[in-house]
C-alpha cells in the first residue's frame, strides 16, 4: 500500500555518501560548511525563485487547504519557540528548534508520495505546502534567528541590523523576486527557467551531503537531555502536527475528502533539511537538527502507514 520506504531510501543514500566522503578524506574538515555555503547562496536561491516564479494563482489559491496546512505549522512552530525560550534557550537556536518540530519535507518527499497515493491531482496542493514552507515558515524562522543574533540594547538599532541583514539574505530575496514575476504575469524565458532548474535541482541533493558530512565529524556520547529534546521535537513533527492539521482540515473547516487526506498527509511528512543548513549556516548547534532530521525520516514509515492504515477504514469525509 505504502512506497515510503522506496521514496526515503535515497535520502538516506544521499546522507551516507557524504559521511562516507568526509571519513575516508575524499571531501576535508571544511566541506561541511562550503557545502551548505553553495546550498544558501546558490542552489536553494535558484530553487525558491523557481518555485514562485512558475506558480499559478489559479493552482494556489485554495483557503481551506492553506488555512488548515498554514495553521498546523503555526501551531507548532509557536508552541515550540514558547516552550525552548521558557526553558532558557536562545531566540535565535529556539527559532530553528521550532522549525525542527514544523518543517515538512515537502519537495524531496512530498512531491513522489502525495504522486503515488493521491495522484496527479494532489499536485497542486503539495506545491502550495511547499510554498508555505520553504517561503513563508521558512522566512518567518530566518527574521527571527536574525533577530535574536542582533546584541544591540536599543531596538531601533536593533530592528535596522535585522532589516539590513534580511534584505542581504538571498533565501528571502529570491522567493520574493519569484513571486513578482509570478504576478507580472510574463513566462520566464526557457534559458533562465532551464538555468534555475538545473542549480535549483542541487539543493536537496547537497543539503543531504552537507548533513552526512557534518553527521561524520560530529562526535558521539550525546547527553539524556538533547536525546530526549530529539524525541520530542520528532514528536510534535510526525504526531502533532498531523493531528493538528486533521482537527482543523475536517471537523473545523469541513474540506472535502481528498483535500483533507492530502493536507494531513503532507503535514506528517518528516523534517526537511532546512532547519538543518540555518543551523550550520549561522553556526548554531546544528547536532540536534541533524538528529531530529534523521529520526523524523526513519520514524516516518512506520507514522505515515499507521496514518494511511487509519484513514483506510475511517472515512475524512
Amino acid at each position: 500500500m505504502l512506497n515510503n520506504p522506496l521514496i526515503v531510501l535515497p535520502i538516506f543514500a544521499m546522507i551516507l555518501a557524504g559521511w562516507i566522503a568526509r571519513k575516508t578524506g575524499a571531501l576535508g574538515g571544511h566541506a561541511t560548511r562550503e557545502v551548505n555555503r553553495l546550498v544558501v547562496y546558490l542552489a536553494l536561491p535558484a530553487l525558491l525563485f523557481d518555485i514562485m516564479a512558475n506558480a499559478k494563482l489559479s493552482d494556489i489559491w485554495q483557503p481551506g487547504f492553506i488555512g488548515a496546512f498554514l495553521v498546523g505549522c503555526a501551531v507548532i512552530f509557536g508552541a515550540t519557540l514558547w516552550w525552548r525560550m521558557a526553558g532558557g534557550r536562545h531566540l535565535s537556536d529556539a527559532a530553528i528548534d521550532a522549525l525542527n518540530a514544523s518543517y515538512a519535507n515537502t519537495g524531496f518527499i512530498g512531491f513522489p508520495l502525495v504522486l503515488s497515493l493521491v495522484g496527479d491531482a494532489g499536485m497542486g496542493a503539495t506545491l502550495i505546502a511547499t510554498i508555505l514552507t520553504v517561503c513563508i515558515l521558512f522566512a518567518f524562522a530566518i527574521i527571527l534567528v536574525e533577530g535574536g543574533l542582533q546584541s544591540e540594547t536599543r531596538k531601533r538599532d536593533i530592528a535596522y541590523k535585522t532589516l539590513i541583514s534580511l534584505a542581504k539574505n538571498p533565501l528571502l530575496v529570491a522567493p520574493a523576486l519569484g513571486a513578482l514575476v509570478m504576478l507580472s504575469g510574463f513566462p520566464l524565458p526557457a534559458p533562465v527557467h532551464a538555468f534555475t532548474k538545473l542549480l535549483g535541482g542541487a539543493a536537496s541533493p547537497c543539503a543531504l551531503i552537507a548533513l552526512g558530512l557534518f553527521l561524520a565529524g560530529t562526535k558521539t556520547g550525546k547527553s539524556g537531555e538533547r536525546l530526549s529534546t530529539t524525541g520530542v521535537l520528532v514528536g510534535l513533527k510526525l504526531v502533532a502536527q498531523p493531528a493538528i492539521t486533521w482537527l482543523i482540515a475536517v471537523p473545523l473547516l469541513q474540506l472535502p475528502t481528498l483535500a483533507a487526506h492530502t493536507v494531513v498527509l503532507l503535514a506528517a511528512l518528516p523534517t526537511g533539511t532546512g532547519p538543518f543548513m540555518l543551523a550550520e549556516f549561522y553556526r548554531r548547534e546544528a547536532g540536534l537538527t541533524g538528529r531530529v532530521v534523521l529520526a523524523s525520516t526513519l520514524l516516518s514509515v512506520v507514522t505515515i502507514s499507521a496514518y494511511l492504515a487509519m484513514a483506510g477504514r475511517v472515512s475524512l469525509g
